[in-house]
């Protein structure tokens, strides 16, 4: 059963910017921290950047910092990330994520619940 749902995937110019978005149905999960993944074809999936329940502090991988930023509207549940200055690297499934000690983490494994993606296609 897919409780996180993502949308704003799709088929983009390289530096283009695009926003993903990751609900949650009424106030679940809204105690958890969210997480950001991605996979490309043929590569293991990748964590992109995390935020913690409060959306007070957040978490990148090196690979996006300082192009992604997650941030987290707590009133509606949902939680962005915006992508800017885009390169077909970056094609790849988007995943959402769901940690449950609301802190954080750049593990996968400590991702209890995920979305069904949205895929990102970057041409050059």
């Amino acid at each position: 059963q897919v409780q996180l749902v993502e949308s704003g995937g799709g088929l983009v110019q390289a530096g283009d910017s695009l926003r993903l978005s990751c609900a949650a149905p009424g106030r679940m999960f809204s105690d958890f921290a969210r997480g950001w993944f991605r996979q490309a074809p043929g590569k293991e999936r990748e964590f992109l950047a995390a935020i913690t329940w409060t959306g007070g502090r957040q978490y990148y991988s090196d690979s996006v910092k300082g192009r992604f930023a997650i941030s987290k509207d707590n009133a509606k549940n949902a939680v962005y990330l915006q992508m800017n200055s885009l390169k077909p690297e970056d094609t790849a499934v988007y995943y959402c994520a769901a940690e449950p000690s609301g802190l954080g983490s750049l593990k996968e494994d400590d991702y209890d619940y995920w979305g069904q993606g949205t895929q990102v296609t970057v041409l050059s």
